[in-house]
């Protein structure tokens, strides 16, 4: 099986450069730190090129700021990677986590053992929420589908027809890459998680997220919580079970 590992990582966030490299170095595979985009620094046109909001229901209700088209594209060139290089799967990791031992190992493995059938797989420390489908156990490890996947793009496993089939749709988009990840009723790739993973977000001990914030007013800050509960619930509508056996995840 031929496996590559990306660690996305920002020139300019230099408290994160020594993360990355101990990440490329204990993830127990080969691979490469890969330069993200830098979206502070696209031009009008360049976001204009690839930024379209409103494309499919439910509509994303916010604009995307740079960094979050910076980091799309980001993902978006590890995807067009792993078809060029004819990967059979890779592992993609933003630099803001951390890797646990001995969780990590066994997550890694047995989401190697799905990724051909699967095509993306989240690397999460818990169980998401919600219902669950079963697809398998070992050492400690669980591959669910979920019913809510969630969001996060910090850790992921991608197949090479997994990354193709998310490249046809994504030319242009409309909202955060994790959130078009999650909109499997677009992409046509439902995606899978595997927990404990063994992978930990550690950003507020690396200086913080690189994707630039507003501070935004308390009535600001409410309007955008009322618009975010309308799109989540909009999901859970677009998102059905679709007959698949879901359980309840253990406490």
């Amino acid at each position: 099986m031929k496996v590559g590992a990306f660690v996305l990582h920002l020139a300019r966030a230099e408290a994160r450069r020594k993360n990355a490299e101990a990440l490329l170095e204990t993830c127990g595979l080969d691979g490469e730190i890969w330069p993200a985009v830098d979206g502070a620094s696209l031009s009008a046109a360049e976001l204009d090129a690839v930024y379209r909001p409103r494309l499919f229901r439910p509509w994303y209700p916010f604009k995307l700021r740079p960094g979050e088209i910076g980091c799309f594209l980001s993902h978006r060139q590890i995807w067009a990677e792993i078809v060029r290089r004819d990967l059979d799967a890779a592992l993609i990791l933003e630099d803001d986590v951390a890797l646990e031992w001995p969780l990590f190992a066994p997550a890694r493995d047995l989401a190697l053992r799905h990724i051909g059938s699967l095509g993306y797989i989240k690397m999460r420390p818990h169980a998401p929420k919600g219902r669950l489908q079963p697809i398998d156990q070992r050492c400690g490890a669980n591959i669910v589908k979920a019913e809510n996947p969630g969001l996060g793009a910090t850790a992921q496993l991608v197949s090479r027809s997994g990354a193709a089939q998310l490249l046809k749709h994504c030319a242009t988009f409309d909202r955060p890459v994790d959130t078009f990840v999650q909109s499997h009723w677009f992409t046509g790739l439902p995606p899978s998680t595997v927990y404990p993973s063994g992978v930990v977000h550690i950003d507020a001990e690396l200086a913080g997220s690189t994707i630039q914030r507003h501070n935004r007013g308390l009535i600001e800050k409410l309007r955008r919580e009322i618009q975010r509960g309308r799109y989540r619930r909009a999901v859970r509508r677009f998102s059905p079970a679709n007959g698949n056996r879901m359980i309840a995840p253990k406490p």
